[in-house]
């Protein structure tokens, strides 16, 4: 099984692996939308050189631990349809579905998931169980959940994620906290994914407050590679709590490649909901005054409100808080909760 990780979300799908950007329209579209509209051209080149040694051998690491083989002897579990109507309007489907392998089973129904939510997204839930030690991870299963991630619909991008911990043979417990936890402390090559997958857990409420502290921790490392990887597990982890930290590597992370996968993980990535999305921009717009903030930096910001909020307002500061300040105005292209309007 051949992978970058260039391909995890937020990264752009690699040149050299044209079948992959075929096999993942929606991944590739998605990405690309986030990537043009927050991160300046030269951070592509930064982010796919993740790829290189250092990556590789992470990379191998995780390949040798993170699969999960299917037991022969072990029966394959039958496919639990969903009750209802709509289990009966795609009666034909759901049959064929059942007849295939677990294998087989998930990735068909995130297909269809990504396509079109219902009842794709009940049937995964309802099987999640007992698919696991049923699955591979293998690179179409990745590739189909990180195109899963992409999804507008928040059932998908849950879907997929648990489709993946499900993969890697990570239950929603402390002892799945424990295992990742081991990896990351104790070894610097298999850490990333680790740090990828701990925010999962902790987007699930497996021990929010241990995976959260840990995340902020790494996110300090002198490791710019972790620090990476840290960020994309805090978007991962998406909760209310993981926003202070995002908003203060944007600010403070002495990398523009940190600064900026931040920006678009506070604005587009991850698993953040849309209503935790525009809780951020009080803080977005209170950046418009820190003469701290480097041209670079503060574009990033300027960016990131404009995917939160749908406006397009350039980079005037008044406009913006003049638009924050009244978003009901006919010119103004979304609607903001009023709880939010504390700028």
């Amino acid at each position: 099984m051949d992978r970058s990780p260039e391909q995890l979300p937020g990264a752009l799908t690699s040149a050299s692996d044209p079948e992959a950007a075929k096999r993942n329209p929606d991944l590739r579209i998605g990405l690309r939308h986030c990537l043009i509209l927050l991160l300046p051209l030269a951070a592509l080149s930064t982010i796919a050189g993740y790829q290189f040694a250092g990556f590789e051998s992470a990379w191998s690491n995780w390949l040798k631990s993170g699969p999960v083989h299917a037991n022969a002897a072990t029966p394959a579990p039958a496919l639990v349809s969903a009750p209802g109507p709509r289990a009966t309007k795609n009666e034909n489907g759901i049959e064929a579905i059942g007849q295939l392998l677990p294998q087989q089973q998930a990735e068909r129904l995130l297909e269809l998931a990504i396509q079109s939510p219902d009842p794709s997204v009940d049937l995964i839930q309802k099987n999640l169980e007992s698919w696991r030690g049923h699955l591979d991870d293998t690179n179409h299963l990745f590739h189909l959940v990180l195109a899963a991630l992409e999804a507008d619909d928040a059932r998908v991008r849950t879907a997929a994620l648990e489709v993946d911990l499900a993969a890697n043979n990570l239950s929603k417990s402390t002892q799945s906290v424990a295992r990742l936890l081991h990896q990351i402390h104790n070894n610097s090559g298999g850490r990333f994914l680790a740090l990828w997958r701990l925010g999962a857990l902790g987007n699930r409420g497996v021990e929010p407050n241990t995976v959260l502290s840990t995340l902020v921790r790494y996110a300090h490392d002198a490791s710019q590679q972790t620090r990476f990887w840290a960020v994309e597990g805090l978007a991962m982890m998406g909760t209310e709590e993981s926003i202070d930290p995002l908003l203060s590597i944007l600010v403070e992370d002495p990398a523009p490649e940190i600064r900026e996968r931040a920006a678009c993980n506070l604005a587009r990535s991850g698993m953040l909901t849309t209503e935790l999305r525009l809780s951020a921009v009080p803080h977005l717009l209170n950046l418009l005054d820190d003469d701290s903030l480097d041209d670079a930096t503060l574009d990033l910001v300027y960016s990131a409100l404009q995917v939160i909020t749908g406006a397009s307002l350039g980079k005037d500061a008044k406009a913006w808080r003049e638009w924050w300040a009244h978003p009901d105005r006919p010119e103004k292209s979304h609607r903001v909760p009023k709880h939010l309007l504390t700028a």
